[in-house]
């Protein structure tokens, strides 16, 4: 077989289909009857300069799928089956590889390289391959200049693939050694300069304890700076890379380098070519993100001396980083408001712009309005959209105060430039203005509201015209429709100066999608979506209207519904989706007071027989839209929901199946939470079906880990719907409850997405608790629990003593303890005497400033005193 390797692999590149699907099996028998030999093959192959480049290539990729794979299950086979393998045959597998980094091929370097990282990926967290950083690093000067680059590569690459604690220190010094040499200018081939560079980007998380040397880091510092000079386009954009990498790193090193940065960055964007300039404007945008996070996670709480770890880069840099952004923003592209992937140097100027306003608030006002000024009336169409949006990106951030006159000034101006200015640039960025104002400066919130009667219905009048502009200016308007629609969402019953225009207001946003170019520049999901929050935000007044509006909706989707008999297509499941998502909203905003229920109570059958049609469609959005409409439409029906479930459990069987499309799956289990509280006792018959279903997912290693937390929740919800009948399912539930807690309550060096994960794992697994013992109560059956609330204790207290719930957690696990002294009484009064919890936590909960937690606590304390006085 490995004499035919070549020619198979070539196969299986071929034009020819049959004979391309033939050596596609002769690979797949090959890889299962024989895997050792397989791999070896394959990096033979690769390492044998006299094969076809095709071949080799192949021969590269197959072998890095073999050591990786995107799903974490099928990853941790592959690095089991790796490690299983005879060491004698890695040894062998990889002296290949490491040789081919000296091979003439371009490819076969660049390949190899990738898949050393892989195998290294494996076996140096595994304490295995010890030499390899060694070996490559041993006489990288003395190498010819494309080995030199393969290896610095390979080095890049590892340091992307491991994480900096299994490389030692002094691996790491030699790393970077050979790294920064790599890049310094005496070096004379660009692709090993290039490489270098590349390989610093990955390493720097591995140089914390250089960067804390100043030697060091000035070194490091000095060379990426003049690597930023190179006359090669490609490494000075590699360099900037950098520096923008070094920005979130190591902000707090900074300070004695941001002169040079600036003055580099300023050259950069002003003169360099647009990728460059690019990547100099993102550096200033990542300092702004680290301050606003600094200065969020402080507040305004700190005194000036306080040792706050914030520097003020941007606070200090203010006055010539504004003017260099505001130039940016006159070199737009001619058709970037087309193309909804654009993004060039004015896009990027006025995001940073919109960072630095967030970043110093009212200081940036009085430095953007001259350029405002003297460019908005201006006979050049670029000067007019270059100010209107730096206007627009400066209105998050400043006070409402400092902004609200300005506003109030240039509401009339811009109004009147979406209606009359020739160009659509600027009406798209005039559009997209307006839509931040109301965003930001519009709301029952404000004393001095921008919208008023007196101005509103030129502002209602001048989007429902605007709605029939080109595709990309309606998109906007829409938008500027939704926020100016939220701006009243907290008015509660009072009289919303929309009222009087909802219904030219929904016709207008209905005529939007029929228009023929609906699904250019995302018009038609722009207009459901302000549709949506119309409707979100309506008062009593208009609920009549939305009674109304519920038929023509039902009717569209129909309509969809029918059509895709005919002919199936992408655009007919978004569409689907998005009428789903508008039936959704009405059914809520309906459901939600006792006369309009009434009036739509008409509709649910048919509502219902719709969206069961959803499901016989492919499409996974649909799905998910349409299952998240029948949780409201069971939350608004609520114990006549019954009628439905013999219809619905097969798709509520079929979503809670669908590893493939996760999301599906984890909406299908908050709707069986909702189905729970709307049925309450007469779930009980599809119980037996959804618990088995549920505790199958749990087991499985192939479901995406963000469904696991809300199957717990659902455990709750389904006990709380069935009380003592849990009992049969407690058997079951418990064991998976008590591993996972195990599991999430000890968290030591995880990274915020792990902690975050971990947070949202133990408030599902409190959530299943508190909805058993809440089930549970009052019920001859409590002693049940009994034998599993030391473990429940047990729990509480780790969590206690691991210091790192958030508030979410905090209020569920207080609660919880409240819920098992509630519920087993005197029976759990000296286990909790006993427990850390009931006297520390609940302390501690007790004077939170989290006015629900407080609240929680009250509560688990009286129930405690009741079971420990008996």
């Amino acid at each position: 077989m490995a004499m035919e390797v070549t020619q198979i692999l070539l196969n299986a590149q071929a034009v020819d289909g049959a004979l391309r699907k033939q050596a596609e099996e002769n690979l797949k028998q090959f890889q299962e009857q024989n895997l050792p030999s397989f791999l070896y093959s394959l990096a033979g192959e690769l390492a044998n300069d006299e094969k076809p480049a095709e071949s080799r290539k192949l021969a590269g990729l197959i072998l890095k799928n073999a050591l990786d794979a995107k799903e974490q299950h099928r990853k941790i086979e592959l690095v089991q089956r790796w490690l299983s393998l005879d060491p004698t045959l890695k040894a062998q597998i990889k002296a290949l590889l490491l040789r081919t980094l000296s091979s003439p091929s371009v490819d076969a370097r660049s390949t190899v390289s990738q898949v050393i990282a892989k195998v290294a990926g494996i076996e140096l967290p595994h304490k295995q391959w010890p030499e390899l950083i060694g070996s490559l690093l041993s006489n990288v000067h003395q190498l010819p200049a494309p080995t030199r680059q393969a290896t610095l590569e390979t080095l890049g690459y590892i340091c992307e693939e491991v994480s900096p604690d299994v490389v030692d220190q002094d691996h790491v010094n030699k790393i970077l050694t050979a790294v920064v040499q790599g890049m310094n200018s005496t070096e004379e081939n660009n692709d090993v300069r290039l490489a270098a560079v590349r390989a610093l980007y990955n390493a720097l998380g591995f140089a914390q304890a250089n960067f804390s040397n100043d030697m060091e880091r000035d070194y490091i510092m000095r060379i990426v700076c003049e690597t930023t000079l190179s006359p090669d386009v490609k490494i000075r954009r590699a360099a900037f890379e950098c520096l923008v990498a070094i920005s979130s790193t190591y902000y707090e090193k900074l300070a004695p380098y941001i002169q040079d940065i600036f003055n580099i960055t300023a050259k950069a964007v002003k003169e360099d070519e647009e990728q460059v300039a690019l990547q100099a404007i993102e550096f200033w945008s990542s300092i702004c993100d680290e301050e606003i996070d600094i200065l969020e996670e402080y507040g305004g709480d700190f005194s000036a001396d306080s040792d706050i770890p914030c520097f003020y880069f941007i606070k200090q840099a203010l006055s010539f980083l504004v003017p260099m952004l505001l130039e940016t923003l006159l070199k737009q592209d001619e058709d970037q408001d087309q193309d909804e992937g654009a993004w060039n140097i004015a896009m990027a100027g006025g995001t940073c712009l919109g960072l630095v306003a967030r970043t110093v608030g009212d200081d940036i006002v009085p430095l953007v309005m001259p350029f405002i000024q003297e460019n908005i009336s201006k006979p050049d169409w670029r000067q007019r959209e270059a100010a209107t949006y730096a206007f627009g990106s400066i209105l998050e951030g400043p006070s409402p105060e400092k902004l609200e006159p300005l506003v109030t000034m240039a509401l009339n101006f811009m109004l009147t430039a979406l209606m009359k200015d020739p160009s659509n640039h600027v009406k798209d960025t005039t559009a997209w203005t307006l839509g931040r104002m109301f965003e930001f400066l519009h709301g029952t919130a404000l004393d001095t509201p921008i919208i008023t009667p007196a101005n509103c219905q030129q502002i209602v009048t001048v989007l429902i015209q605007s709605m029939k502009d080109v595709p990309n200016v309606a998109e906007k308007a829409c938008g500027a429709l939704y926020f100016l629609a939220q701006g009243y969402e907290d008015a509660g019953s009072a009289s919303s100066p929309l009222t009087p225009y909802f219904q030219d207001i929904v016709q207008a946003l209905l005529t939007v999608t029929h228009r023929e170019d609906a699904v250019e520049s995302r018009l038609r999901t722009a207009a459901y979506e302000a549709l949506n929050e119309v409707v979100r935000c309506s008062n009593d007044e208009t609920a009549p209207m939305v009674v109304q509006l519920a038929p023509l909706i039902m009717l569209e989707l129909h309509n969809t519904l029918e059509n895709q008999k005919v002919s199936s297509d992408e655009r007919q499941n978004e569409l689907q989706g998005l009428l789903c998502g508008c039936l959704q909203v009405i059914i809520q905003k309906l459901g939600s007071s006792e006369p309009t229920k009434y009036h739509f109570m008409q509709y649910a059958d048919q509502i219902m027989a719709l969206f069961l049609r959803v499901f016989a469609s492919r499409s996974a959005t649909a799905h998910e839209e349409a299952m998240l409409a029948i949780g409201a439409l069971a939350y608004a029906t609520g114990p006549d929901f019954a009628k439905y479930m013999t219809e619905f459990y097969k798709y509520l069987e079929m979503g809670l199946q669908n590893f493939e499309d996760y999301q599906v799956c984890a909406i299908t289990v908050g709707v069986v939470g909702d189905v729970c509280r709307a049925l309450e006792e007469k779930i009980l018959p599809y119980c037996d079906g959804i618990m088995t279903q549920l505790l199958k997912d749990l087991s499985s290693n192939q479901l995406h880990r963000s469904v696991k937390p809300p199957i717990f929740s659902c455990f709750g919800d389904i006990a709380l719907a069935i009380g003592e009948n849990f009992e049969k399912y407690l058997l079951y539930a418990m064991p998976m409850l008590q591993s996972a807690a195990e599991l999430s309550a000890h968290t030591s060096g995880a990274d915020d997405d792990m902690t975050e994960y971990t947070n949202s794992l133990r408030n599902g697994i409190l959530e299943a608790y508190s909805g058993i013992f809440q089930g549970f109560k009052g019920s001859p059956k409590t002693q049940l629990l009994m034998p599993y609330a030391p473990h429940v204790l047990q729990f509480l207290d780790s969590l206690y003593m691991e210091k790192d719930m958030d508030d979410v957690v905090t209020k569920t696990a207080i609660g919880v303890l409240g819920d098992l002294a509630d519920t087993l009484g005197s029976s759990a009064g000296p286990l909790i005497q006993q427990s850390v919890s009931s006297k520390d936590f609940l302390k501690e909960c007790l004077s939170s400033d989290d006015h629900l937690i407080k609240e929680s606590a009250e509560w688990a304390k009286l129930a405690i005193s009741r079971a420990i006085s008996f």
